[in-house]
C-alpha cells in the first residue's frame, strides 16, 4: 500500500522501498519480537492484569450462577430496594467483558513469561481463553485467539505445557462457550423485563438503583456483541444454533426501553444524586481525608477542593435547570492519581485504597449529573455492529420468523441509530458511506416489517373473501338436497355426513353485550349508592379485554380494529347506539354528584400538594377515598377511557354548573347594588368602607358560591392536565404545533383570534389565560333585558363584593392554612382560581382590560384585609394570617398579576410574617399534648 500510494503521488517508486521490503520479510514473528522487546514492562503489565482477577472471575459466570445470585433483581431483596447500589470498583461494574478479555489475552501474549511465574496469572489466562473464540482488534477485524496464541507459544522454548493448555481451552470454548452465552442471554431477557417494568412503574427507584441499570445495559451489550462477532467469524461449526438467536430482538428492545427510561427520568437521577453527592459523598470523602496519616499540601488542596465543590451542590440547581460540569473535578482526580501513583509518592494510592473507592463512587455520581449520554454510550453503545451487517440481518430475519418476537422487531431500526456514533479510527471520507449503509439497513428492516404487516392484512382479507365466496348460490345444492331428504322417513346411518353450518353462521352475533355493555359493566356504577370503579381499574380491565379481542382476531380473522374503534368511540359520547349510558355519562355524573358535591359540603378538600382531592376524616364521611379517584394517574386514565370528546362533555357540564353559580352571584350583586357602588367609590377611605360593610347582605353566600366555582374549575384543570398528558403521548406531532400556536398569543392579538386559538388549545388540555368554554357559558347567561353597560357594571361590582367579603373568612375556624396539603380545610384556596378565571371571562365578554380590573380587585382586597389588623374582636380576626395568604395565591394563579403589583398594595413583609406564623401554628398543632 505504501509503495502504490507513493507511486500514485510522486509518479515514481520510493528508491528505498526495496530495502524496506526486505527488512519486513526478514523480520521475525511480530508477536515474538514484541514479547522480547516488552521485557522491561512485564512486571507492570502483570500487576495490572492481576488486578482484573477478582472482577473478571465474578463477571465471567454462567447463567445458573446469575440465577442463584438473583443478579440484577430488585425484588429478590425487597427490604433493601431503597438502599443505594454501590461497589468498591464502580466503573468496572459496567466495563465491557470483551475489553477485559482483550486486555488479558493480548497482555499475556506480550508477557508470556508471567504465566509460569504466577498461578493466578495462569488461571486468569485460561478463564479468558475459555469464554470466546475471537476478540475484536478494530472494526470487524477479529483475532482468532487460540490459533494466534498457539502459534506464538509453539515458537518459544519451554512453553509446551502452555500450548496444551491453549488446545484444552479451545476445545472447551468450542464445546461450551455457545451454550454459556445463550444461557446468559436467556437470563438477561427475563432480568431486564422485570427491571424495566419495575423502574417504569416506580421511576423513583432509578436514583438508588442507577448502577443496576448500567450493569444490565453493559451485560446485554457484551452478549449481543459476542453473538454478532462469532456469527461473522465462526463459519464452520457442529453447533450452528449456538451462534444464532431468534430472541435477541427482545434483548435489544429492552435495552432501548431502559435507555429511553433513563433519558426520560434524568431529572429523578439529578435530584437524587445532587443530594447524595452533597450529603453523603462529600462527608465520606472528608472523613477519609481526615483519617489519612500523611497528606502533602498539594494533594490536600485538591482533596479539599473536592469536598468544597460537592458540599456546595443543592437541589435549587436542578430546579433552576443549571447545567452541571464536573469535568474539572474529574481531571483533578486524574492528576491526583498521577501524583499518588509514582514511585516514592508521599501519599501512595495503593496503601490508601479508601481514597480510590470513594473517588470512583463520586466520579460515577457526577457523570450521572453532567455526562448521562456519555455514560449510556459507555455502557450500552452497539455502534460496533455497523461492521457486522450480515449477522445483524440474519438476526432480524430470525426475529421475523418467530411470531412471539414480532412485537420487538422495531428494535432493529432503532439499532441503526447507534451506527452514527461509531468512531473506530474512521477518516472523514468514510462517514457518508457509513451513514448510507445505516440508512439502507434501517430502510430494509422497515420495509420487511411493512411487508409482513401488509401480508397479515391481506391474509385477513383473503379469509373474508373465502367466507363471502361460500355464500354464492353454487354452494347451496347440498343444503337443498338435505332439506328434500328430510321428508323421507329413513333414519340416517351412523356414518352419515355431519350437519354442516349454514353460510354466515360463523358471523352470527350470539350476545350483543360482548361488544358494548360489558365495557359499561366494568365501571360497576350504582346511582343509588354512588359507587363506581376507579378509572384506572376500568382502563386496566378494558386493556385486557381489548388484548383478548385482538389476540382472538389473529386466529379468527376478524376486523378487530374496526370493532374496537366503533365500541370505544361510542363510550366517548353521552349515549351509545342503543341509547344507553356510556362511561362518559357515568363518570361525568359521578364526579359532579359524588366528588364535587361532597367538596361543596366540606367533606372533601382540594390538596394541591397531592395534586388531588382528599377526604376529610369526620363522621358521615363519603364511602370512598377522594384521592383514589382524582389524582394524576386517575385523571390520565379517565382521559384514556373517554377521550377528548368525552372530556369535552365533562368540561361542558362543569362549565354549566359554573355558569349557574355565576348567575346566582349576579342576583346577589343586584340586591346589593347601591351599597357596592358606594364601596367601590370609597375604596381608598377605610372609615367609609367600614360604615358601609354592615349594609351588605349574603356576603357569606357570595364567598361560598365563589368557592364552589373554584372547586369545579380546579377539578377541571386536573382533568385537563390528564388529557394533555394523554394527548401528548398519543399525538405528540399535533401537540407541538398547538403549543407553539398558543405561545404566539399576546395581549395585542385580536380577541376572536385569541379565543379561537385558546379553544383549540383547551381541547388538547392546554391551560389558557382566558377559558373559552367559560366565556361561552357566561356570554350565554346574560340577564334578560339588561344592557351591555349594566352587565359590565354587575361584573365590576361582583369583584367588589368578593373583595370586601374576604375578611369574613378570618372568623371561620376552618380558614386555617394547612401546610401539609398546601391549602385550607374549607377549600377557600379555590377562590383564587375562581376569581381569576371568572374575571378573565367576564371582562373578555365586555372587551375590557382584564389586568386593570384585577389590579382594582387586588387593591380593594388588600385594603379590606389590612383592616383586619385594626379589628378589636379577636374572634373575627382569629385566622387573619391564613386568609392574608390568599393574596399570594391570587398572584400565583394569574398571568395578569405580578408580585410587584401586590407589593404596592400589600407589603410582602406582612405575607412573609403571616406564612411564618401559619407554619408555626401548624407545627404546634402536630405536637402531641401531654
Amino acid at each position: 500500500m505504501y509503495h502504490c500510494a507513493h507511486e500514485m503521488i510522486h509518479g515514481t517508486s520510493d528508491p528505498s522501498f526495496a530495502r524496506l521490503g526486505q527488512m519486513v520479510l526478514e523480520y521475525d514473528h511480530p508477536l515474538k519480537k514484541l514479547a522480547e522487546e516488552f521485557g522491561p514492562h512485564t512486571k507492570a503489565v502483570t500487576s495490572a492484569l492481576l488486578s482484573l482477577h477478582f472482577l473478571f472471575a465474578r463477571r465471567n459466570q454462567a447463567a445458573e450462577q446469575w440465577r442463584s445470585d438473583q443478579l440484577l433483581s430488585l425484588l429478590s431483596t425487597a427490604g433493601t430496594m431503597l438502599s443505594p447500589a454501590s461497589s468498591d470498583t464502580m466503573a468496572c461494574e459496567y466495563l465491557s467483558l470483551e475489553v477485559m478479555e482483550r486486555w488479558i489475552i493480548l497482555g499475556f501474549l506480550v508477557c508470556p513469561g508471567a504465566l509460569a511465574a504466577s498461578p493466578q496469572c495462569l488461571e486468569l489466562w485460561r478463564l479468558a481463553l475459555q469464554g470466546s473464540l475471537h476478540v475484536t482488534l478494530v472494526r470487524d477485524e477479529a483475532l482468532a485467539v487460540h490459533k494466534v496464541t498457539e502459534e506464538l507459544l509453539g515458537a518459544l522454548k519451554g512453553y509446551g505445557k502452555r500450548v496444551a493448555d491453549v488446545k484444552e481451552c479451545k476445545e472447551h470454548a468450542v464445546a461450551h462457550s455457545g451454550a454459556l452465552h445463550r444461557g446468559r442471554r436467556t437470563y438477561l431477557r427475563g432480568a431486564l423485563r422485570e427491571l424495566e417494568a419495575l423502574l417504569a412503574d416506580q421511576p423513583g427507584l432509578l436514583g438508588p438503583k442507577a448502577l443496576f441499570v448500567f450493569m444490565a445495559l453493559a451485560f446485554c451489550r457484551d452478549e449481543v456483541s459476542w453473538l454478532a462477532r462469532h456469527a461473522e467469524h465462526v463459519t464452520k461449526t457442529k453447533t450452528p444454533e449456538d451462534f444464532t438467536d431468534s430472541h435477541v430482538a427482545e434483548l435489544l428492545f429492552l435495552m432501548e426501553q431502559l435507555r429511553a427510561l433513563v433519558r426520560r427520568q434524568a431529572g429523578v437521577l439529578q435530584r437524587y444524586h445532587v443530594q447524595y453527592l452533597a450529603r453523603f459523598d462529600a462527608l465520606v470523602l472528608s472523613e477519609v481525608i481526615q483519617n489519612l496519616s500523611v497528606c502533602p499540601e498539594e494533594e490536600s488542596i485538591i482533596l479539599s477542593s473536592f469536598v468544597s465543590s460537592l458540599s456546595a451542590l443543592s437541589l435549587k440547581q436542578v430546579d433552576d435547570k443549571e447545567p452541571f460540569d464536573f469535568a474539572p473535578l474529574r481531571l483533578d482526580w486524574f492528576r491526583l492519581q498521577a501524583y499518588t501513583s509514582v514511585a516514592k509518592a508521599s501519599l501512595p494510592l495503593s496503601t490508601n485504597p479508601d481514597v480510590g473507592r470513594v473517588m470512583n463512587l463520586i466520579v460515577f455520581h457526577t457523570k450521572l449529573l453532567d455526562s448521562l449520554e456519555d455514560l449510556l454510550a459507555e455502557a450500552s453503545d452497539l455502534s460496533d455492529l455497523c461492521f457486522y451487517p450480515r449477522p445483524v440481518e440474519k438476526m432480524f430475519m430470525a426475529t421475523m420468523e418467530e411470531p412471539s418476537m414480532l412485537r420487538y422487531s422495531i428494535a432493529f431500526p432503532l439499532l441503526c441509530s447507534h451506527f452514527s456514533r461509531c468512531n473506530h479510527a474512521m477518516c472523514p471520507e468514510e462517514y457518508p458511506h457509513l451513514k448510507a449503509t445505516a440508512l439502507g439497513l434501517c430502510n430494509k428492516f422497515l420495509e420487511e416489517m411493512a411487508r409482513q404487516a401488509s401480508a397479515c392484512v391481506m391474509d385477513a382479507c383473503a379469509e373474508q373473501h373465502n367466507l363471502s365466496e361460500q355464500l354464492l348460490p353454487k354452494h347451496c345444492a347440498s343444503t337443498v338436497s338435505k332439506a328434500r331428504n328430510k321428508k323421507a322417513s329413513k333414519q340416517l346411518s351412523k356414518k352419515a355426513e355431519p350437519e354442516r353450518d349454514k353460510p354466515g353462521a360463523e358471523s352470527q352475533r350470539k350476545d350483543r353485550t360482548l361488544t358494548t355493555k360489558a365495557i359499561v359493566a366494568m365501571a360497576g356504577y350504582s346511582q343509588a349508592t354512588q359507587e363506581v370503579a376507579r378509572p384506572s381499574e376500568v382502563l386496566a380491565g378494558l386493556s385486557a379485554y381489548v388484548t383478548f379481542i385482538q389476540s382472538l382476531g389473529q386466529f379468527v380473522g376478524l376486523d378487530t380494529g374496526r370493532i374496537i374503534r366503533n365500541v370505544l368511540l361510542q363510550q366517548t359520547q353521552p349515549r351509545d347506539a342503543a341509547g344507553e349510558q356510556t362511561l362518559t355519562t357515568i363518570y361525568t355524573n359521578w364526579y359532579l354528584e359524588a366528588l364535587l358535591r361532597q367538596a361543596s359540603t366540606g367533606a372533601i378538600v382540594l390538596a394541591p400538594a397531592l395534586q388531588a382531592f382528599a377526604t376529610v376524616p369526620r363522621e358521615g364521611e363519603p364511602a370512598f377515598s377522594a384521592a383514589e379517584f382524582s389524582d394524576v394517574s386517575e385523571m390520565r386514565a379517565l382521559a384514556e377511557l373517554i377521550g377528548p370528546y368525552g372530556m369535552k362533555f365533562l368540561s361542558d357540564n362543569l362549565m354549566w354548573h359554573v355558569g349557574s353559580q355565576v348567575g346566582e352571584l349576579k342576583k346577589l350583586v343586584n340586591e346589593n347594588m347601591d351599597t357596592l357602588v358606594q364601596l367601590r367609590a370609597n375604596s381608598y377611605k377605610p372609615e367609609q368602607m367600614a360604615a358601609l360593610l354592615p349594609r351588605l347582605s349574603s356576603a357569606d353566600n357570595v364567598l361560598k358560591r365563589m368557592t364552589i366555582i373554584g372547586e369545579i374549575l380546579s377539578f377541571r384543570a386536573m382533568a385537563q392536565q390528564g388529557l394533555r398528558e394523554v394527548f401528548s403521548h398519543h399525538c405528540p406531532f399535533l401537540m407541538g404545533p398547538i403549543e407553539c400556536l398558543t405561545d404566539v398569543v399576546t395581549p395585542d392579538t385580536d380577541i376572536q383570534v385569541t379565543l379561537s386559538i385558546f379553544e383549540l388549545a383547551s381541547a388538547a388540555g392546554i391551560p389558557c389565560d382566558i377559558d373559552p368554554a367559560l366565556v361561552n357559558v357566561l356570554a350565554g347567561g346574560k340577564t334578560d333585558g339588561s344592557s351591555p353597560e349594566e352587565d359590565y357594571k354587575v361584573a365590576c361590582l361582583l369583584l367588589v363584593f368578593v373583595a370586601v367579603s374576604l375578611p369574613l373568612l378570618a372568623s371561620d375556624p376552618a380558614s386555617i392554612y394547612n401546610t401539609e396539603m398546601d391549602g385550607y380545610n374549607n377549600n377557600i384556596h379555590c377562590l383564587a382560581k375562581a376569581i381569576i378565571h371568572v374575571s378573565a371571562a367576564l371582562f373578555t365578554i365586555h372587551n375590557k382590560n382584564i389586568e386593570t380590573h384585577l389590579k382594582e380587585f387586588l387593591l380593594l382586597a388588600s385594603v379590606s384585609l389590612l383592616q383586619l389588623g385594626q379589628e378589636t374582636d379577636k374572634q373575627r380576626a382569629r385566622n387573619r394570617d391564613s386568609v392574608s395568604l390568599l393574596l399570594q395565591l391570587l398572584v400565583a394563579e394569574s398571568s395578569f398579576l405580578t408580585v410587584d403589583m401586590l407589593e404596592t398594595c400589600f407589603p410582602y413583609v406582612l405575607l412573609r410574617n403571616a406564612y411564618r406564623e401559619v407554619c408555626r401554628e401548624n407545627l404546634l398543632s402536630r405536637i402531641p399534648s401531654h
